[in-house]
């Protein structure tokens, strides 16, 4: 038998008990902390699993839910504090959530130009162009979420998708859509008349770097889902195409892609939009592959970069 006392880290109205004791019929081998946390909601049952973050009293490291009470360093007597982390959202609805603001945003102003700019635009190869890929594109994310990715987390506080969002809403969307649809880009606009942006060959190639990027993209976001069972949180080291020279090659061909839309374009809002992404996703790589190198040790392959091929 096992009892561990919890606490709150700071006064909640959700667990008014507390502290309390959680008592165990079994050895700390046989519960996890996830287990701990399903018989907290027990005893406060608005303060649901995903809600809390538990600690060791006196320590900071949260106690990862799949870890086994013993291999967290929770044993007979112990003390765990329990921190009200407020409303959460599933992440794959967040994901949903983010993609769907360019899907309605640029068709809005794509096919409604008097609203947004005062009068008609005839709609240049390369506007009908961007449409289609930037379209495309946030579909597939869509579909990604719902049928490809499985999530090691399973939500994140309410309050950060309005922030999380808004670099979809507002860079790729409302920016890009208002910047790329105006009649700077129009068919009979000097800007894009007797120029290289109508230019079938150059078009055309464009298009071709964005469909390998966006099919890259796909084909390494199903290597990643291959190596995680459903519903556990299992991490190996990932192989194959795209794999053997960056440990993120999803964020490499995600970064090509939109720089092909920026090319097309030249357009301010493209570039503004290709540079917060891609910092982030050069931040998100560069500490994933440093977690990679430090679980797997000299398993794991020396040579890959972090996203970019023999650079970063």
């Amino acid at each position: 038998m096992v009892s561990v006392k919890v606490s709150a880290a700071k006064s909640t109205p959700l667990a008014r008990n507390l502290p309390t004791f959680i008592t165990f019929d079994k050895s700390t081998e046989e519960h996890t902390v996830r287990d701990l946390k399903k018989a907290i909601t027990a005893k406060n049952p608005k303060l649901h699993p995903s809600r809390q973050k538990l600690t060791l009293k006196g320590e900071s490291k949260t106690l990862p839910d799949n870890a086994t009470l013993k291999e967290a360093g929770v044993v007979d007597g112990s003390e765990v504090t329990v921190k009200d982390l407020g409303p959460q959202i599933g992440w794959r609805t967040v994901f949903l959530i983010e993609y769907a603001g360019p899907l309605l945003i640029h068709p809005l102003i794509y096919h409604f130009p008097n609203l947004f700019y005062g009068g008609a635009v005839q709609h240049s190869v390369l506007q009908k162009y961007v449409y289609a890929a930037v379209m495309l594109h946030f579909l597939k994310r869509e579909l990604e979420t719902l049928f490809v990715h499985r999530f090691s987390h399973g939500t994140m506080p309410f309050r950060n998708v309005f922030k999380n969002s808004a670099h979809y809403h507002i860079l790729s969307g409302l920016l890009l859509a208002y910047s790329v649809y105006s009649p700077t880009y129009a068919a009979n606009s000097p800007y894009v008349r007797g120029t290289i942006r109508e230019n079938p060959t150059f078009l055309w190639s464009c298009l071709g770097v964005w469909l390998f990027s966006e099919l890259s993209n796909l084909h390494t976001h199903i290597t990643l889902r291959n190596l995680r069972p459903a519903g556990t949180t299992k991490r190996a080291i990932p192989h194959g195409y795209g794999f053997s020279l960056v440990s993120c090659p999803n964020y490499f061909f995600e970064t090509l892609g939109w720089t092909v839309i920026a090319v097309m374009t030249g357009s301010y809002a493209a570039w503004i939009f290709w540079v917060a992404g891609t910092y982030q996703m050069a931040v998100w790589a560069i500490k994933k592959h440093k977690n990679y190198k430090k679980e797997f040790g000299k398993d794991y392959p020396a040579n890959r970069k972090a996203m970019f091929p023999f650079i970063l």
